[in-house]
């Protein structure tokens, strides 16, 4: 018996893209608030902790912090917002992505009840779905992940939605294939996908690989969903180029920073 809410769902726009569901009356999707783009009137929002599954409802209020704590150990706000048609007839609710991207709707029951995302990927679900950590293999795996690999667990039988920055592959490893990712790139992948981290092999490639001091090793049967842009390394791009105090680049006093100031017009 299914215990999520059945929305149906459009997903508009090409590399800005958002997510337009539409609740019957009652039904109601969880997610970050300021995830949220619009609500159609008779939406209501309503704050909670946890993730409103059933897993910490249910339990009343040491349930409901049980579920705040394990968004807490994400590091993710101890709060989601619910939001329900509470009005009469079928009403919208639309969800943006954050940068350029794709958003993908995995329906939870299809692929086995479970999906394990990294923490940044997750956008919006159907209410009841479960949201949750999944450890890594090593303790310090989880520490040292290069771009803070740390994944989340979304249990139901619903929809969820998942954002991935860039370009979007889907892949299917077969039995004990092995692929090597960047571990920003990884969006989300089937719980029967073994995962772990790795350190470049070499102080040269440490040094000089360009490529972070990790990787993650994903080893089938199983599907994977992998992004050509993760935020991380957008927001270390930008961060880059832009001026730093009093207007002066962060690579002030280098050749590189010198070149960057004549090609930008700066002179200095």
């Amino acid at each position: 018996m299914a215990t999520m809410h059945e929305v149906d769902y459009e997903i508009l726009g090409d590399d800005l893209q958002f997510v337009k569901i539409e609740l019957d009356p009652g039904e109601a999707v969880v997610g970050e608030a300021g995830a949220m783009m619009y609500i159609e009137d008779g939406i209501q929002m309503q704050t909670i902790f946890g993730d409103g599954s059933a897993q910490s409802q249910g339990g009343g209020l040491m349930g409901a912090l049980l579920g705040a704590g394990k968004r807490l150990l994400v590091g993710e706000s101890l709060f989601m917002t619910v939001f329900q048609n509470q009005g009469q007839g079928k009403k919208k609710a639309a969800f943006a992505a954050p940068y350029p991207g794709k958003i993908i709707a995995i329906h939870l029951a299809e692929i086995g009840g479970e999906l394990i995302a990294q923490k940044d990927s997750f956008l919006v679900a159907a209410k009841g779905v479960s949201l949750g950590i999944a450890f890594t293999r090593r303790f310090g795996a989880g520490l040292f992940g290069g771009e803070g690999f740390i994944l989340e667990r979304l249990q139901g039988d619903g929809w969820a939605f998942v954002h991935a920055g860039g370009t979007l592959e889907e892949k299917t490893l077969a039995p004990g294939e092995l692929l090597r990712v960047d571990t920003g790139c990884i969006v989300a992948m089937q719980p029967s996908v073994a995962y772990d981290i790795q350190m470049v092999g070499g102080l040269k490639s440490m040094l000089f690989g360009g490529e972070g001091l990790f990787f993650a090793t994903l080893r089938g049967p199983g599907k994977v969903w992998l992004q050509s842009l993760p935020f991380s390394r957008l927001a270390s791009r930008i961060y880059a180029a832009a001026p730093q105090t009093g207007g002066r680049r962060r690579e002030e006093g280098s050749l590189l920073g010198g070149l960057g100031n004549l090609l930008d017009g700066d002179g200095r």
